[in-house]
């Protein structure tokens, strides 16, 4: 039987500057040696040892574009785990510290590549409320709904390997979101029809006027449950 080297990733992430680095990637983005330096308040020089060791452990991967290498979590399974971990942090750990420093950026956010955040809790319990969603097994089926086509989900036709939908529990509201294929594709959809983007200074995402008025008309959803951001 094979042991899992759980030794290896928690020497990966139990430094601070690399936990900060970390938290930066799980928006879902690529960033720079430069970028993340920055982020964790150290040196290039030093965010370089750093990365290679979040390398080492399978955290984190680089890519080359053009002169700059590009640094992003490995998989969307890496993602959801350190967000697991988040969730269960005490009350005052790293990232409430950094939520206070880039002024609430927690309000709506992605999670690597789906919502997260309060807009993201919200949805899921309209999703359960409408019977869009269903629990099974300590996890979420998807039911056949007009509202999905609505808000840019295609349900397959047939069940894979993998999950289509699965609960993941967001690390600020402590209650589950909805993560997997599904979430990707309502944050594509969100971000390619005009109803989220990218604040221009700090991390995080805003939700715009025609968002609001989405989320409103197809889920009615409050404003104060779409948090504006």
């Amino acid at each position: 039987m094979t042991t899992p080297r759980f030794d290896i990733i928690g020497q990966a992430i139990s430094d601070a500057s690399r936990t900060r680095m970390l938290c930066e990637l799980m928006e879902g983005r690529a960033y720079t040696n430069k970028e993340l330096a920055s982020a964790a308040g150290i040196t290039p020089q030093t965010a370089t040892a750093h990365l290679r060791m979040l390398q080492d452990a399978g955290l984190v991967t680089a890519e080359k574009s053009g002169r700059c290498v590009y640094h992003r979590l490995t998989s969307p399974e890496v993602a959801q785990a350190l967000e697991q971990l988040a969730a269960i942090a005490p009350a005052d750990s790293l990232y409430r510290n950094q939520q206070r420093k880039a002024g609430d950026l927690a309000t709506v956010r992605s999670c690597y590549d789906h919502l997260a955040g309060p807009l993201a809790v919200n949805l899921t319990k309209a999703f359960l409320a409408r019977g869009m969603l269903v629990e099974d097994n300590g996890g979420y089926r998807a039911v056949s709904s007009e509202v999905w086509h609505r808000i840019g989900v295609t349900l397959p036709d047939r069940v894979g390997q993998k999950p289509f939908v699965r609960p993941c529990l967001d690390w600020t509201e402590r209650q589950p979101h909805v993560a997997g294929p599904l979430g990707r594709q309502i944050l594509t959809h969100g971000m390619e029809a005009g109803w989220l983007k990218r604040h221009a200074h700090k991390r995080g995402l805003l939700v715009t006027a025609p968002g609001r008025a989405a989320f409103d008309q197809i889920l009615d959803l409050r404003p104060v449950e779409v948090a504006m951001g």
